[in-house]
This record gives structure tokens, sequence and C-alpha cells, in this order.
């Protein structure tokens, strides 16, 4: 299988590098990408919003062939979800870590402080207690050294949606700052944030708990999750 990897704000590739191994054993091609304007810390970031980064990887999965797994990290789940609503079938399965589906009309996060053009790492303050769990002095300081400003538009740009045979894409959720009891309490009382979650017609809820970052705090453990999911 064709695994394509998108990571969350401000980080690149090879923030996913420790995960990989378990999905290379196992014999599956796996292509971590790193998004416009998080190419580098001097990337131009003018004009690169949300649809940008979903017409990116939607072009990767045009240029395989095959059926293509999606994994998405944070922010990174709202591009892939862009994707399978460009491809749907063409998506084998799309798996979202600590993250899911934005619905139309939704942004990533519009309260992200910006300059100009980028959004820059906040400082730790700003996260809730539950995004650090398990990261350590030093995985927030090799986080903070590696990070990249975010295009501003990624963030505060509106999902537009076209596609409704993307509910149909299997979808795994792996939970890690609430867990899967949770996350379904919120889909069957109908809250609004899980709307689109809601509307999925085959989607399952595993957990992995740790903060935000289990590419950092559980690579092992993530790894295995992301095998299992695509294996299914």
């Amino acid at each position: 299988m064709d695994i394509v990897l998108v990571p969350g704000f401000w980080l690149d590739a090879s923030s996913w590098t420790e995960i990989l191994p378990p999905l290379i054993e196992a014999g599956h091609r796996v292509h971590p990408l790193t998004p416009p304007g998080l190419e580098s810390a001097d990337a131009p970031r003018a004009g690169i919003g949300l649809r940008q980064q979903i017409d990116a990887v939607t072009a990767v999965v045009d240029g395989i062939d095959g059926p293509v797994v999606l994994v998405g990290h944070s922010g990174g789940g709202a591009v892939i979800y862009g994707v399978t609503d460009a491809r749907p079938d063409r998506i084998a399965r799309a798996i979202y870590v600590d993250s899911g589906p934005l619905g139309p009309g939704e942004s990533i996060n519009d309260n992200l402080p910006y300059e100009g053009d980028d959004i820059p790492l906040p400082p730790w303050e700003f996260f809730d207690d539950a995004d650090l769990v398990d990261l350590d002095d030093d995985l927030r300081a090799a986080f903070r050294t590696r990070a990249i400003p975010e295009p501003r538009g990624v963030a505060y740009d509106a999902m537009e949606l076209h596609d409704e045979r993307r509910l149909d894409v299997p979808t795994t959720v792996i939970a890690c700052e609430f867990t899967a009891a949770q996350l379904s309490d919120w889909v069957g009382a109908g809250l609004p944030f899980v709307a689109e979650l809601a509307r999925l017609k085959n989607a399952e809820y595993v957990d992995l708990p740790t903060g935000h970052w289990p590419q950092f705090t559980k690579p092992d453990e993530l790894g295995a999750m992301i095998l299992a999911a695509v294996e299914r």
C-alpha cells in the first residue's frame, strides 16, 4: 500500500521519521510530505492557504498508481479530508492523528497569533495542558528548534468541499489528548465541532493516550497503530 503522511502545523516531512520503520518493514511504500510553505523558515508563505496544501497532496496521490492511505496529524487532518473530497475513489483509508475532518466553511484555527503571512510556533503557555502530555523539556526544545512558521492562510481559510462520496471513505481516528469514548459521546450528542465526523459512514476511534504530538512522545505506538489501521 502507498501511505501518504501529512504533518500538522509547524512540521515538515521529517517529523514522521520515527514512526516509519514498522510501515516500511511491513512492505508498504511511505510518502512523508512537506506541505507548501513549510520547506524552510525562509520559505515564502504569502498566497499559501488550505487549498494550496490540499492541491499539493492531491497531486501526490495523482502520481501514485493504485489505492492510497492518507495520514494527517493535527491541521494535516483538514488537508487529507480535502484530498478525500477531491479523490474519494482513490483513498483506501483516511487516518487522523489527534485530528479529524473539517466541515465546509470551517477553519482549522483562526485564533492562532500571526506575524504577516506567518504563524510562528506559539509559546508553550498558549497550549492546553492536554496538548503537552509526555512532551518533556528535551522534546519541547527539539520541537521548537525544528519548528517552521505555518502559512497564515492554512489556519484561517474556510474549508470548501464538493463531493459527498468522501463520506464513504473508511476512516480511523487515533485519539490522543481525548479518548475514543469521549469522541463517541460527542458524536452521539451532536456537538457541532464533530458534525462532519458524525457524517462519515465508516469511522472507527482508537486510543493512544498521550499529548498532541504522539509522533514525538509515543512514536513506536503510533507507528504500530497506523500499521494496524492500514492492514484492516
